[in-house]
């Protein structure tokens, strides 16, 4: 059982627990149902950096990242750095995350949210909404092509973003449908954790122009970004090389800074 099939399995248990205890009609009265989203792929799209920030206090493959930091501080000090958006992770047991880190970075900054999360079952999409994302992750690895179509539109409806993630080409193939705004290459091997820009390179071509494409993982200088424009990357996640400082928003602001030079 590799690392994604554990977490997927131990978040079935967690949302259908959550499930028994708000009711979906409780999602739905949240203040933030109601509000206008932001789409990232639009700022993306316009942007010449592209940079999607991220706040992630822990991971299985690095352990501790940064348990000290508050993500009111981190999210606006994200923003003040002109980020595109920000990934903000709500998993509690394998990334220290939770779904008032997102409620936090919502009421403290105006930046596109992207809700990080493990996605099983449209009650994921609904929580989103009422916390206060503007985007969803879908991973393509831990869903069949239905539940892929189910859960985007359902997400389109809620006039949600949606980030598609592959690992590979047979991934990529089951996933492609007009219902996702972005696509996004795991440069990780999920399997021997090994991070590879070459993943992002090969499946760029693969990739129909209609979306927004996004590198993930490993992304961590400004030379991996240089190399990967020419493919038609236009979004780049960066969450370690920012968390492992003790000002994330300020090392945000100097990258930004070299990439535009």
């Amino acid at each position: 059982m590799n690392i994604l099939d554990k977490i997927t399995k131990d978040k079935r248990i967690e949302v259908n627990l959550r499930k028994q205890l708000i009711p979906i009609k409780q999602l739905e009265q949240s203040v933030l149902f109601e509000r206008e989203t932001m789409s990232l792929a639009e700022k993306l799209r316009h942007s010449n950096t592209g940079i999607i920030a991220e706040h992630k206090r822990r991971s299985p493959s690095k352990q501790v990242i940064n348990h000290n930091l508050n993500v009111f501080d981190v999210a606006r000090g994200y923003e003040d750095a002109g980020v595109c958006g920000m990934s903000v992770l709500t998993d509690g047991k394998y990334f220290g995350g939770s779904l008032d880190d997102l409620i936090t970075a919502r009421s403290s900054c105006n930046l596109p949210l992207l809700r990080k999360e493990f996605i099983i079952d449209e009650y994921q999409i609904l929580e989103a909404k009422a916390y206060g994302a503007d985007v969803i992750l879908l991973i393509a690895a831990i869903l069949t092509t239905n539940e892929i179509k189910q859960f985007s539109e359902l997400a389109k409806q809620l006039h949600l973003d949606v980030l598609l993630e592959v690992h590979n080409e047979e991934e990529l193939h089951k996933s492609i449908m007009p219902s996702l705004d972005m696509l996004g290459v795991n440069n990780r091997n999920l399997k021997t954790f090994e991070v590879s820009l070459e993943t992002s390179q090969q499946l760029s071509e693969l990739i129909p122009n209609d979306f927004v494409k996004v590198s993930e993982s490993g992304i961590s200088s400004i030379e991996a970004i240089k190399r990967l424009q020419p493919y038609g990357y236009k979004g780049f996640l960066i969450g370690e090389s920012f968390m492992k400082t003790d000002d994330p928003g300020k090392s945000a602001i100097q990258f930004i800074k070299d990439l535009q030079r």
